[in-house]
């Protein structure tokens, strides 16, 4: 059954996403109220009333497209972590992060994204990203390509000489020992900065305007949309013990995804010099 929907031109899906970001995200986007704004974790952890009513929407639409899916959304596993276990199943899984980039949303910036990811068995086999406030849609499936807004995407390779822009996991989402080993790429020859929405990100390493990222979380939905889309427009990724990111978890972190081979390599070994004498 997946095989025959993957042979499809998967526009349903495309639709389901914008449906989903028109009906419960954008009526939203500059009007929350107070109330309708929650901590999850902590000040910088939110969630509000459009994450949750998206991936609702979103839980019902794709699981009708795809009649045996399941849906792994962040808000579910956030109130059932049992749900995160469907990753690891026989039965294909969207993999769906509403907003993300929440504090963006309630901020008032645009910079956020829906992202939705098919996944079977913990292979990637398509992704949307879905910017509905810069009206940037990014779809990429396996074997076939990315694209932006059906513009071909390519990651290219970064400028010879140039300081390599690389996005990090944000200083307020990470403990000391994660600081301590992202701080290995404050050296000469690299420009990091703390991440945005994770997503919006990986389009950037997609679309070449950023060289890399570096995280050291692995929420499955923050990296299964991107991770595809960016090997897709050409790029590389990997975790800091050089292993393929699975997203049913378990990985060493941090890791990392570039424009190139090349890109990964050096900073993965800057990443790794964090714990060597």
């Amino acid at each position: 059954m997946i095989e025959k929907f993957l042979a499809g031109d998967l526009s349903d899906v495309e639709e389901a996403v914008r449906k989903a970001a028109a009906a419960e995200i954008m009526p939203r986007f500059r009007q929350l109220a107070a109330y309708e704004i929650v901590q999850k974790n902590g000040p910088h952890d939110l969630v509000t009333v459009a994450d949750r009513l998206a991936e609702e929407h979103l839980t019902a639409s794709l699981t009708t497209l795809l009649p045996g899916s399941v849906v792994v959304g962040e808000e579910a596993v956030h109130a059932d972590p049992s749900v995160l276990g469907a990753v690891r199943g026989n039965d294909p899984v969207w993999i769906v992060d509403p907003v993300d980039g929440t504090r963006q949303f309630v901020h008032g910036d645009p910079g956020f994204a829906t992202l939705v990811c098919l996944a079977h068995r913990g292979e990637l086999l398509a992704s949307w990203t879905y910017a509905p406030a810069l009206d940037q849609m990014a779809i990429a499936r396996r074997g076939g390509g990315a694209q932006l807004n059906g513009s071909p995407l390519h990651c290219g390779s970064p400028e010879p000489g140039r300081d390599l822009e690389v996005a990090t996991s944000h200083f307020d989402f990470t403990d000391d020992e994660q600081k301590r080993v992202l701080a290995t790429l404050l050296t000469d020859g690299v420009a990091p900065r703390p991440c945005g929405s994770a997503g919006l990100e990986y389009l950037h390493v997609a679309q070449g305007a950023l060289d890399a990222l570096a995280f050291s979380w692995e929420n499955p939905w923050d990296h299964a949309a991107g991770l595809l889309l960016v090997a897709e427009a050409g790029g590389a990724s990997a975790t800091v013990a050089n292993e393929p990111f699975r997203i049913a978890g378990g990985n060493a972190l941090p890791f990392a995804a570039a424009r190139d081979a090349a890109t990964l390599r050096h900073i993965l070994d800057l990443l790794a010099s964090a714990g060597r004498p």
